[in-house]
């Protein structure tokens, strides 16, 4: 039996030993790689829509009726075919913290605006609860792109799009909210701990020298002093101001100083204090306009070498929880 202990204590640390390898292999080999370029992929949600409507109709429809709605169906296509229908583009951002997908979203509305033309409306479904406001400042930025160059735009809010989602939102010709969307969180936060006490009850000294009066205000193992946390709260208003103008800017009919006290509106209540336009949820509006215009949901991805995959599996565990930590520590990261 002790034999087998040691043998099983031995292959463990064997193929331990072998996955570490291959992981550090895998990421030298994937940083001399040149990174593969982006698919964007196009998908017809009319066809998506009808081919939902056929395989309902073929499960409950006799054969007569599903004969005759096959007919009219041929007749109303050929009708459709001599008729030039709008073109209208639908993209998805799903927000995070740092709000990842900008850079995403970015490809998908260069590539659109080469078709500049023949675009009646872009739609773009928002998911977020907000970020860091200069990753958010960004991801409005991109969206500003399609209103430069007169495009229509209308963001849809199915769950949520709050601070940094709601930075993003006003940005649009149109909001429409479904009816429990939560909109709104006109406000800043940051925050930090701070283990100064801790290290001086152990004995530990921290020091943090710099150049510049407010180079650094507050700092996690440094003493804070009342003239620090003062700045920091000029800084945290500040960005609040700038917050209030841009939603102000975008939406006239907006009372900002009513709503940006930080609270959120839900649906109904979002469109009595003009948050929002409409409320209807985004499937509901892309079938409306799937009646009279060609519709097409954009979505990119970046292609990983298998090396590429390896070191990020390596990495998503434990990676993903230090990142996050520090993230949350860094207060130099302003929060919308």
């Amino acid at each position: 039996m002790e034999f087998l202990a040691e043998y099983g204590l031995f292959l463990a640390k064997s193929v331990t030993f072998i996955i570490v390898v291959a992981v550090v292999i895998g990421l030298i080999a994937s940083a001399g790689q040149k990174t593969k370029p982006k698919k964007i992929n196009i998908e017809h949600l009319n066809d998506r829509y009808a081919e939902l409507k056929k395989h309902l109709q073929e499960a409950v429809l006799t054969k007569k009726e599903l004969k005759k709605r096959a007919k009219q169906a041929k007749a109303d296509a050929k009708k459709n075919a001599e008729l030039e229908k709008e073109k209208v583009y639908v993209l998805n951002f799903n927000g995070d913290i740092k709000a990842a997908q900008s850079e995403q979203m970015k490809d998908e509305i260069s590539a659109l605006l080469s078709l500049e033309d023949s675009i009646s409306e872009i739609v773009v479904k928002v998911e977020s609860g907000g970020g860091m406001v200069h990753q958010y400042g960004f991801a409005a930025s991109q969206l500003e792109r399609i209103k430069q160059k007169g495009i229509p735009l209308t963001v849809c809010v199915d769950k949520v799009a709050a601070s940094g989602g709601y930075m993003m939102a006003v940005v649009a010709d149109k909001i429409i909210a479904a009816p429990f969307a939560v909109l709104g969180s006109i406000g800043v936060i940051a925050q930090l701990p701070n283990f100064n006490r801790l290290l001086k009850k152990n004995d530990i000294d921290f020091e943090v020298h710099t150049a510049g009066e407010y180079k650094r205000t507050l700092t996690v193992f440094g003493e804070n002093t009342d003239k620090a946390r003062e700045k920091f709260r000029e800084d945290l208003a500040d960005v609040h101001v700038l917050f209030k103008d841009f939603v102000g800017e975008r939406r006239s009919s907006v009372d900002v100083d009513k709503v940006a006290n930080g609270d959120v509106w839900y649906g109904q209540k979002a469109l009595e204090v003009n948050l929002v336009d409409e409320i209807k949820t985004s499937d509901e509006y892309l079938q409306e306009r799937c009646k009279t215009a060609d519709v097409y949901l954009l979505s990119s991805e970046k292609k990983k070498s298998v090396f590429e995959r390896l070191g990020m599996a390596a990495q998503a565990g434990v990676g993903k929880g230090i990142e996050a930590a520090f993230q949350k520590m860094a207060f130099q990261k302003w929060f919308v």
